[in-house]
């Protein structure tokens, strides 16, 4: 007699009831997982999960939702079950937006226009290894993530100050401002800090400062 192999369990918290239903549909197709919960929001999310046993392995969150948005949701969860992976589900591509939920806690930040094949990857992966790396993406996940080998760089107080303000929305032109410093020396420690976390974008940069823990926000 052969044994059903459980199932990977996902939850989705999502305002769009069109989206969040199709979506539903296309994992439940996958062969490996299944949604067990729906919710709109994020105080949506806190009144249903109580009643989900066992908890979800995964949760998708979209970032915009009204009452209680991706961000908050995304920190309840972690102070409440830190043994969920959180991934992000947006159309924004600002660098902000993927910043901010990384922050919150999520391992992925998930694009709703990607192709269902990539969707199962990333799930699958993000169950696996706790993150996910997209193929040709504009930021290195797999990167972030593993651990760097060899001797840390060390950085100073104003390299610590210039990556802090990076973590805002301010514009390099507003951060020479409040570090009292020209453009071109923000350049400079632009390249400087490239070097030493060895990234190449101001959102792979921030990431990798919050998750070694250089910078706390």
């Amino acid at each position: 007699m052969s044994i059903t192999p459980t199932k990977i369990r996902v939850g989705v918290v999502d305002d769009h009831q069109l989206f969040t239903t199709s979506l539903t549909l296309l994992i439940n197709g996958f062969l490996r997982f299944e949604v067990v919960v729906e919710a709109s929001h994020g105080k949506d999310l806190q009144k249903k999960i109580a009643h989900v046993k066992p908890l979800p392995d995964i949760f998708l969150i979209d970032v915009n939702m009204p009452i209680m948005d991706g961000q908050a949701t995304a920190h309840w969860l972690v102070e409440k079950y830190p043994q969920i992976k959180l991934v992000a589900l947006s159309m924004n591509d600002q660098e902000e937006s993927i910043i901010q939920m990384f922050r919150a806690g999520c391992c992925a930040y998930l694009f709703k226009d990607m192709h269902p094949k990539e969707l199962e990857r990333a799930l699958d992966e993000v169950h696996a290894r706790g993150y996910y790396s997209p193929e040709n993406g504009v930021i290195d996940f797999q990167q972030l993530f593993q651990n760097s080998a060899g001797e840390e760089p060390e950085f100073t107080q104003r390299e610590r100050e210039f990556l802090k303000l990076c973590c805002s929305e301010v514009m390099y032109k507003e951060i020479a401002r409040k570090m009292d410093i020209s453009e071109h020396t923000v350049d400079g420690y632009r390249e400087i800090l490239f070097r030493k976390l060895n990234v190449t974008s101001r959102t792979s940069m921030v990431l990798k400062a919050l998750r070694k823990k250089i910078i706390k926000v």
